[in-house]
């Protein structure tokens, strides 16, 4: 396998954006992550991106989103409609073909457009589910009391989850919820989908991520300490919500066994949980202490529809870049109650 590396990160994040379309959100933040990459942009030799053209409510939405990268003269690109992490995905099989050295990944949405909550009901099951239009809410709600009646966990278990998570997000500048709340008044407040209240619940957020990844000898010349990638593996659940355990994710455990989480220590966690309980079934999975899980906040404090998958990668990759960490693991999910899973597993040199 080729050595592949992540080399530079950089994303956005605000509640709604009323000033900016996605090609104006996405132009500053391309900029910087190439220029912190020192490749330059017309040395990129593949670029793919991630979004939903429900979000924006028209086909191909995503084409424009180009723009911001610059199209002419003609690149080599593509496009996923899932999360950016799996527009990485794709990026890094193209770095393992030979045929180019660096990538930019780049995953963008603007949830704020609508009600997201009912826009991703549109990944359900045609036949039996979008038909009953159970938000992603429901499905949540319903995943998290499964979950709390099979694990013996409780209602304060998830606002110790939420608790943590605001913490964690005083110190990331792009977080929308953060600050200290207590347990008691967590659990205080009105549920919104029984077990689920507000705080267990991801904020509606516009965002945007980008990365660039290098292969090789050109990423040791670009950056000191790249974050490379040892593991990547994708799993997914059966569509059915009927034909799965909703209280377990066996695809991000099978994922995180093939992806070698387990081959050596932990330092960072990032997960892309948008539900409190998901934090608690995706640290199971991945065989993590809970405790060394999300320390930017995660989905919980900002998650951008389409990027936050992304924003997981590169918040672990970025640890490892400071030396704060020196291997970490990353997870991306997308569809209903954890149904498609996304593991990565970065380490420093």
């Amino acid at each position: 396998m080729r050595d592949v590396a992540v080399v530079s990160f950089s994303y956005s994040t605000v509640a709604k954006e009323q000033m900016r379309n996605e090609v104006e959100m996405l132009a500053p933040v391309i900029t910087e992550a190439i220029d912190a990459s020192g490749i330059a942009r017309s040395d990129i030799g593949f670029t793919c991106s991630g979004s939903f053209d429900y979000l924006q409510g028209g086909p191909f939405s995503f084409v424009m989103g180009l723009d911001a990268v610059g199209a002419w003269p003609p690149i080599r690109e593509s496009h996923v409609e899932m999360d950016g992490a799996w527009a990485l995905y794709e990026a890094w099989i193209a770095l393992q073909t030979g045929e180019v050295d660096s990538a930019l990944v780049y995953g963008f949405g603007k949830a704020s457009q609508g009600n997201v909550h009912e826009i991703m009901s549109l990944q359900l099951d045609p036949y039996y589910v979008a038909p009953l239009w159970p938000s992603m809410v429901d499905l949540a709600a319903l995943q998290a009391r499964a979950y709390l009646d099979a694990s013996g966990r409780s209602e304060r278990d998830l606002a110790g989850v939420v608790a943590q998570a605001m913490r964690s997000a005083r110190d990331t500048p792009q977080a929308i919820r953060s600050g200290e709340p207590s347990i008691e008044d967590l659990l205080a407040s009105p549920y919104v989908a029984s077990p689920l209240r507000d705080a267990d619940i991801f904020p509606t957020t516009d965002g945007v991520a980008v990365i660039v990844l290098a292969a090789g000898d050109l990423a040791r010349s670009v950056n000191k300490r790249p974050a490379w990638i040892r593991g990547l593996d994708h799993r997914i659940e059966p569509h059915s919500l009927g034909a799965r355990d909703l209280t377990r994710s066996d695809s991000t455990a099978l994922a995180a066994k093939h992806a070698g989480v387990a081959s050596g220590p932990i330092d960072v966690a990032e997960v892309h949980a948008q539900f409190s309980h998901e934090v608690l079934i995706l640290s199971e999975a991945l065989g993590v202490d809970p405790s060394i899980v999300n320390p930017s906040g995660g989905p919980l404090a900002a998650n951008g529809i389409m990027s936050a998958g992304l924003v997981r990668i590169g918040e672990v990759a970025r640890r490892i870049m400071d030396g704060t960490a020196n291997r970490g693991v990353a997870h991306a999910t997308s569809g209903p109650a954890l149904q498609q899973n996304l593991v990565c597993v970065l380490e420093g040199e």
